[in-house]
């Protein structure tokens, strides 16, 4: 699993050989299984992870105990709390492997060392950061302009092979509208409620 987080790291910048030796170093391979948890909210995280097999899900929990979901991240995405961790305080939200998954671990004092050891790995995260920021962006204006249906249709496209992956319940949370009202979009779109 350690040649495939090699690849992945290849598939955003060119990596040096002396720095895939360093990044090897201070990467440890984990197992999660289906249900368990990477971060709990109101754990302060010291861990980034890169996902290497199954899918997670970011997610809130309110006062009430209703969970809203933030994100969906397939393999290849950054699992992390990063702005607890470089703040140095608890996370807002849960970090959940809806599958079984595998995650290359790095420890965040050990990432931050690798930083300043070459540009290369500054290349890496903000490559990253852009990324997140991009979807940040587009998930605010999908809220504020579009209505339950392009959110939707936005989201088929965006993750294409995870609708049935996951409980519809929570791709309801996502889009911030409740079950029942998925399942009105589906059936008007002529998609199968499989529940």
């Amino acid at each position: 699993m350690k040649q495939k987080f090699i690849e992945l790291i290849k598939s955003v910048i060119d990596l040096p050989l002396d720095q895939e030796n360093e990044i090897l170093k201070i990467c440890s391979i984990k197992n999660i299984g289906k249900g368990q948890h990477f971060i709990n909210e109101g754990e302060i995280p010291y861990c980034l992870a890169f996902n290497l097999k199954g899918l997670y899900r970011y997610y809130y929990i309110d006062k009430k105990g209703n969970d809203f979901t933030k994100g969906f991240f397939p393999e290849g995405a950054p699992i992390s709390s990063y702005s607890a961790m470089i703040q140095k305080r608890e996370s807002y939200f849960n970090i959940e492997a809806l599958e079984d998954s595998v995650l290359a671990v790095i420890n965040f004092d050990n990432w931050k060392q690798l930083l300043n050891k070459h540009i290369c790995w500054n290349s890496f995260l903000i490559s990253f950061l852009e990324r997140g920021y991009c979807i940040k962006e587009s998930r605010e204006r999908e809220f504020l302009i579009l209505d339950a249906e392009e959110r939707y249709r936005i989201f088929l496209h965006t993750f294409p092979n995870i609708e049935h992956r996951v409980k519809q319940r929570y791709i309801a949370s996502y889009l911030g509208i409740t079950q029942v009202a998925l399942s009105r979009i589906r059936k008007k779109m002529g998609l199968v409620n499989t529940g």
